[in-house]
């Protein structure tokens, strides 16, 4: 009994649990749901398809776990980075072009160019939220609103297609490899990430500057300097996902690259049993938080929800699973399991 207490008290046991219920309703409205077949060298099946789409939400989820311990809010404009990321990326591999079947530039190069874009994007949010103290949802609100505007900018309103295999690859697969690359590329960003938080004291100074940014000057630590930087490694994984999600329809559409993702990352950092106004985090929740919600849509989808009505039964899903995570909600088990234990006591002694 002590020993499933302390199990079922770990931060990550709610996490794994919700996302073990939505993958056993998928098993139930889809019986086939964790099948694997190879078909010309490829892998198939939904859970290959929830792993490989739940790539770009895993690198958002990353970044915004840092920015929510570190500032105590979100940054809701990752999605339209990742729209700048890719009109950058494609309007430089295209030479400005709609529509080419050759490069016109090294994709190294582009690659670099949108990840710095985005890191700069990233360091604008941080300024403003660090340096001059703007509520992070307010001072995200402002590329929120300008950034898929400056994608079209660099697109010049129209959608750039690379129509080049090279730059299909991140978005698609690496030679006879059947395992989709943007697994990788996700894989990659969460171990480097890790290692950086594990190595170092990064991790430390952020859950510090969250629990308390003025204790945290008081002791040494430059809390404005470390929210600053938790803006801009967002930005970057933002770039990032851009990157991968335009390499995906190997052209760059700033209407829809990233739409609505910011969301899902904010979510998955939810679901991932971090609080949201800042302090202790945990990667691994988050990222078991973005796969919960990547399986939640293509359980919605395998059961011919449209796509239009999506995000009404997504919300549904996600309040309930929030909820049953909330710590008032657990107190309240905890206080009716405590009556019923009283209640147990008086019946025995009155016998």
């Amino acid at each position: 009994m002590e020993k499933l207490k302390k199990f079922t008290s770990m931060r990550l046991f709610m996490p794994i649990v919700c996302l073990a219920a939505v993958l056993l309703i998928n098993v139930i409205t889809t019986p086939g749901f964790f099948k694997i077949s190879v078909n010309n060298g490829v892998l198939y099946g939904y859970i290959v398809d929830v792993v490989n789409r739940a790539s770009e939400l895993v690198i958002l989820a990353v970044g915004m776990t840092l920015v929510t311990a570190a500032s105590g809010g979100q940054d809701i404009s990752v999605g339209a980075i990742m729209a700048v990321s890719g009109a950058v990326i494609c309007q430089i591999l295209s030479g400005g072009q709609v529509s080419v079947n050759e490069l016109a530039a090294p994709i190294f190069l582009a690659v670099l160019a949108g990840i710095v874009v985005s890191g700069l994007c990233g360091a604008f949010n941080g300024f403003l939220v660090a340096k001059l103290n703007i509520q992070p949802m307010v001072a995200t609100l402002i590329l929120y609103t300008a950034g898929r505007g400056i994608a079209q900018l660099i697109t010049k309103g129209q959608i750039t297609y690379v129509r080049v295999e090279s730059y299909q690859t991140i978005g698609g697969y690496i030679g006879k490899c059947p395992i989709p690359t943007p697994i990788f590329v996700a894989a990659i960003v969460v171990v480097i990430t890790m290692l950086v938080l594990k190595k170092t004291a990064l991790g430390l100074y952020i859950e510090c500057v969250g629990i308390n940014g003025n204790a945290s000057r008081l002791v040494g630590l430059n809390s404005t300097l470390i929210k600053f930087l938790t803006y801009v490694i967002c930005g970057v994984l933002a770039g990032i996902a851009g990157w991968v999600a335009s390499s995906r329809i190997y052209s760059a559409d700033a209407n829809n690259i990233g739409l609505n993702l910011e969301m899902d990352a904010i979510l998955a950092v939810a679901l991932g049993g971090n609080i949201l106004s800042g302090g202790k985090f945990s990667i691994a929740g988050s990222i078991i938080g973005a796969f919960t919600i990547q399986a939640l849509t293509t359980t919605l989808y395998a059961m011919n929800v449209s796509g239009d009505q999506l995000p009404v039964y997504k919300a549904i899903v996600v309040v309930v699973i929030v909820v049953l995570q909330s710590p008032v909600f657990k107190k309240f088990l905890d206080n009716q399991k405590a009556k019923r234990n009283t209640a147990k006591t008086v019946a025995g002694g009155e016998r």
